[in-house]
C-alpha cells in the first residue's frame, strides 16, 4: 500500500484500500478488531491512540526538523552575496564625487574591489556549508517520509478493523439486545441496549477522529517533499552562484576597471548638467505649485457648500437607518417568541415519545 494507490481516493474513505492488503495486513485488522469490547469504555476510547501518537510524534519531530533549519540564514547569505556583488560598480564610484580626478577613482575603485572579493569569498565559504547541511536534510526527509507512510499504513488498518467491528457490533449484537430487552421488559436490559448504543455511537466518532488523523498523514506527504523541493531549488541557486555568478561578475570587474578612465570625463559633464537641469525644473515646479495652491485657498469659502450637503444627508440617513432597525428588531423579537414556543413543545414532545 502506498500513496499514489490511494491518491484517487477521498481522504474519509478507506475501502478502495482493502484491496492493497496483504495477507499479513488481513491478520492484523482481525487482531485489532479483536481488541474492541464495547461493553468497555476504555477499549472504545483507546481504539488507535498508538497509531494517533505516533503521528503526533511524528509531526513534532517534522516540526522540530523544519524549526531546526534556519532557511533564512540561507536566504541573507545570497542577498549579502548579490549586495557585495552589486556593492561595487564604476557607477557607484562615479556618485561619490564627480569632480575626483580619473586616477583617485580608478584606485579607490580597486581598493573597493579587493575588499569586496574578501567579503564574497566568506559569504562562498558560508554557502558552501549551507549547502552540505541541505544535502543532509534532504536525505534525512527521505526517511521522514517513509516514517509517514508506515504511520498512513497503520492508520488504514485501524480504520478497516474499526469498521468491520462496528458493523458486526450494529448488525449482530445489538439486535441481541434488544431481542433481549423486548422479551425480558427487564429495565437493566433496556439501559444495556442503551448503553451499547451510545458506545457504538462513540465508537463511530472515534473512527472519525481516526480518518482525520489519516488525512492529515496524507497531506504530509506531498509537505514533505514540498520542502525536498525548496531545499533542491536552494541548492541549485547555491551552486550557480559559486559556479557561474562570481567568476562572471570577476570578469565584469576586469573590463570595467578597463573602461573606466575613459568614461570619467564624459559622466562628470553629464551629472553637471544633469543637477541644474532637476535643480531649475524643480524650483520651476515648487513656484508653480506655491502660487496656485495660494490663490486657490484665497477663493474658498470657511465652509464648503459640498460638506454642508453631506452633513445634512447624513443625518436624514442616519435618523432613517436607526427608524428601520428598531422596526426589525421589534419583528425578530415576536419571531423568537413564537419559535421558543415551538421549540419547547418539540421537545416536550419527543422527551414524551421516548418512554
Amino acid at each position: 500500500m502506498d500513496f499514489d494507490a490511494i491518491d484517487t481516493a477521498p481522504a474519509a474513505d478507506v475501502a478502495a484500500a482493502s484491496n492493497e492488503l496483504t495477507p499479513e495486513d488481513r491478520k492484523r485488522i482481525d487482531d485489532l478488531g479483536r481488541t474492541v469490547n464495547f461493553m468497555d469504555t476504555n477499549s472504545v476510547l483507546q481504539f488507535g491512540a498508538p497509531a494517533q501518537h505516533t503521528i503526533s510524534d511524528f509531526s513534532e519531530s517534522a516540526l522540530q526538523n523544519v524549526r531546526a533549519k534556519d532557511m533564512g540564514e540561507v536566504g541573507n547569505s545570497l542577498s549579502n552575496l548579490v549586495g557585495e556583488l552589486r556593492g561595487i560598480g564604476i557607477e557607484d564610484a562615479q556618485k561619490k564625487s564627480i569632480f575626483k580626478s580619473a586616477s583617485a577613482k580608478i584606485n579607490a575603485l580597486k581598493t573597493r574591489y579587493s575588499k569586496v572579493e574578501t567579503n564574497v569569498n566568506t559569504i562562498v565559504e558560508q554557502l558552501e556549508r549551507h549547502q552540505r547541511t541541505l544535502l543532509k536534510d534532504s536525505a534525512t526527509l527521505d526517511i521522514m517520509y517513509q516514517k509517514n507512510l508506515e504511520n498512513f499504513k497503520s492508520l488504514t488498518l485501524y480504520l478497516l478493523a474499526g469498521r468491520e467491528r462496528l458493523k458486526q457490533a450494529q448488525e449482530t449484537e445489538l439486535p441481541k439486545l434488544k431481542e433481549k430487552a423486548t422479551q425480558s421488559g427487564a429495565p437493566e436490559d433496556a439501559q444495556a441496549v442503551s448503553d451499547f448504543s451510545n458506545q457504538l455511537d462513540r465508537f463511530d466518532k472515534k473512527l472519525y477522529d481516526l480518518d482525520l488523523t489519516r488525512t492529515i498523514s496524507m497531506q504530509m506527504a506531498p509537505q514533505i517533499r514540498m520542502i525536498q523541493n525548496n531545499d533542491a531549488a536552494l541548492i541549485e541557486k547555491i551552486q550557480s552562484s559559486i559556479v557561474h555568478t562570481i567568476p562572471l561578475w570577476k570578469s565584469q570587474m576586469v573590463l570595467t576597471l578597463g573602461i573606466a578612465n575613459a568614461q570619467q570625463a564624459l559622466e562628470a559633464q553629464r551629472g553637471v548638467t544633469d543637477f541644474t537641469n532637476d535643480l531649475l525644473r524643480k524650483n520651476a515646479d515648487m513656484l508653480k505649485s506655491a502660487t496656485v495652491g495660494i490663490a486657490r485657498e484665497s477663493e474658498r469659502g470657511l465652509v464648503d457648500l459640498e460638506t454642508l450637503q453631506h452633513t445634512n444627508e447624513q443625518l436624514i440617513s442616519t435618523l432613517d437607518e436607526v427608524r428601520q432597525i428598531q422596526q426589525d428588531g421589534r419583528e425578530k423579537r415576536r419571531a423568537a417568541e413564537t419559535e421558543l414556543t415551538r421549540i419547547e413543545g418539540e421537545l416536550k414532545q419527543r422527551l414524551l415519545q421516548q418512554y
